[in-house]
Parts: structure tokens; C-alpha cells; sequence
């Protein structure tokens, strides 16, 4: 049967995070900021355990961490002020681990490792860091199962993308994901450069299929590419695959509130994330599919 992850939060009001811009943060003095940010990691990281209560509630064993869950904690004041909190981050972790909830982080879209500036890869690098250390701190172990997720980056760049991720620490490549887009890396792409990079694919059937242009999510470039992404988990039990339909149409790059239409070869995939706009809402609505496959 597979697993259904809810992505940060709820569409209801249930789990909702607090976060800071740069400008009020800076505006205040060095020890007011402090105070700010150690306020808002322990209000979110209660809003965590209250995420993990409602999946254990609700039947969900994969929750998406919102990126910005801590935030500032790429920079040396966030990550000691999120050091203080260590064991209760530790405690909290170890917590999902033992009710099996699988956590994952999709860091955003600056995140390019194969970016021909130096310096957008050194950040990349640093934002990668950040969600390691989280990883870290919540006791998650180093490998696939705590996954971070990625997508391939500037077009035509495999090369780089390959040798950045060499480089990596391993903090960050042992938990490494990449995963197809509709513009610049196609799901064939993406797998070549996992299996030359070994680390594994998260395979987004959406996005195959706006980016082939198809008709159907059964189409059979779709079964098989899932079956290619599998070959690229070390674990193939902790395989990881994305799905959401489009808002104006099948092909539409936009995603809907739900889902309405599974590719029918996510029968065998293991864990599925669910990037749909209504979040627990579509997790609902897809019970009855589960159901039929038991």
C-alpha cells in the first residue's frame, strides 16, 4: 500500500508556522533579534509536534518540512539559537521516527547546484546545509529516508551538477534527492544523472508528462519511468515519487486543489508525496483509491 505525505501544512488553520522577514528582523537590535528568532523556533517547533499528532491522527506517514520552518538558521546567530534547542529538537524527531513518520524537506527553487556562478552555488551549498543540520538536530538518520529533495538546476549542465554533488559533505549527499522538471531536466535526463551521481531520483509524473507533452499519466513512458527511478534507491522500499494534476487542464504546469486522476502504476510506488493546493483535503479524497488497491 503506499504511503500518502502531507506537504508543511494544512489547508485548514491546524498547522500553520510563524517566520520573520529580513527587513523587521534587521530593523531590531542584535539581541532583539535573538529573542525573535528562539520566540519563533519554539513556537515551531511545538507547531512540528502538533504536525506529528495530526499525521499520527490522520493516518499520514510522510510529512514535508516547510523549508523555512527555522528561519535564519542558515546563518551562524539562527543555527546557535537553534543549537540551544537541541534536545527538545532531538526528542521531537526521535519522536516521528518511532511513530514511522517519514520526514522529508524540498528546498526552494535557489537552491541550483549546477548554477555557472560560484556564488549562487556556494549559497545553494549553504541553504543545503541548513536543512542538513535540521536533519541533524531532529535525530533523522543520514540516508534517503530523510530525504532533500532538488531539482536538477540551470539546463544543460549535468556535468557540473555531477561534480558539485561529489563535493557535497556528507550531511547533505547521503540524504540527497533530484528530481525531474517540465523545463530543464526531463525525467530521462534526471535518472542519467542519479545513476552517475548515486543519488536517487524522485520521480514527478506531472511534470513528465508537461514536459513530453502526453495524454495520459498512463502513458507508458510513466510506468517506466518509475520503474527507471526505483533502480536509483539504494533501498527501493523508500522510493519516493510526487504526483499533483493541473488546475486548467491535464497538461496545465499549474497544480489543482486535488487529485482526481492517478497514474495507475502509483499502485507499486511506495511512498507518494501529494503537492496538490488543498493538502489534507486531498488526501481524503484520495482513501477511496487507497481502498480499492487493498
Amino acid at each position: 500500500m503506499p504511503h500518502l505525505g502531507l506537504v508543511c501544512i494544512t489547508n485548514s488553520k491546524d498547522i500553520r508556522y510563524r517566520t520573520v522577514t529580513r527587513t523587521r528582523l534587521h530593523a531590531q537590535s542584535p539581541d532583539a533579534q535573538a529573542r525573535i528568532l528562539e520566540d519563533i523556533y519554539r513556537d515551531n517547533l511545538q507547531t512540528f509536534d502538533a504536525a506529528m499528532r495530526y499525521c499520527q491522527q490522520n493516518g499520514i506517514s510522510l510529512y514535508r518540512l516547510p523549508s523555512s520552518i527555522f528561519p535564519f538558521a542558515d546563518t551562524p546567530e539562527g543555527l546557535a539559537i537553534l543549537q540551544t534547542l537541541s534536545a527538545s529538537l532531538a526528542h521531537s524527531g526521535k519522536r516521528a521516527l518511532d511513530a514511522g513518520i517519514r520526514l522529508v524537506m524540498h528546498p526552494d527553487q535557489f537552491v541550483v547546484l549546477s548554477s555557472d556562478s560560484p556564488e549562487v552555488v556556494a549559497n545553494s551549498i549553504k541553504i543545503l546545509q541548513m536543512h542538513a543540520d535540521i536533519m541533524d538536530l531532529l535525530a533523522q538518520p543520514r540516508s534517503p529516508w530523510a530525504l532533500l529533495e532538488i531539482h536538477g538546476g540551470k539546463a544543460k549542465r549535468a556535468d557540473a551538477l555531477v561534480r558539485c554533488i561529489g563535493t557535497l559533505p556528507d550531511a547533505i549527499r547521503c540524504r540527497l534527492g533530484l528530481e525531474n522538471d517540465e523545463y530543464a531536466y526531463s525525467a530521462e535526463e534526471i535518472h542519467d544523472i542519479c545513476m552517475r551521481s548515486g543519488v536517487p531520483m524522485v520521480f514527478d509524473a506531472h511534470h513528465h508528462i508537461v514536459h513530453e507533452d502526453l495524454p495520459s499519466y498512463d502513458h507508458p513512458s510513466v510506468d517506466e519511468m518509475l520503474r527507471k527511478a526505483r533502480e536509483t534507491w539504494a533501498e527501493p522500499a523508500h522510493q519516493l515519487v510526487h504526483i499533483s494534476n493541473g488546475r486548467s487542464g491535464f497538461n496545465d504546469r499549474q497544480h489543482a486543489d486535488l487529485i482526481e486522476t492517478m497514474p495507475s502504476c502509483y499502485a507499486g510506488a511506495p511512498w507518494i508525496e501529494i503537492e496538490a493546493k488543498s493538502k489534507e483535503e486531498a488526501i481524503d479524497g484520495l482513501r477511496p483509491w487507497l481502498a480499492s488497491l487493498a
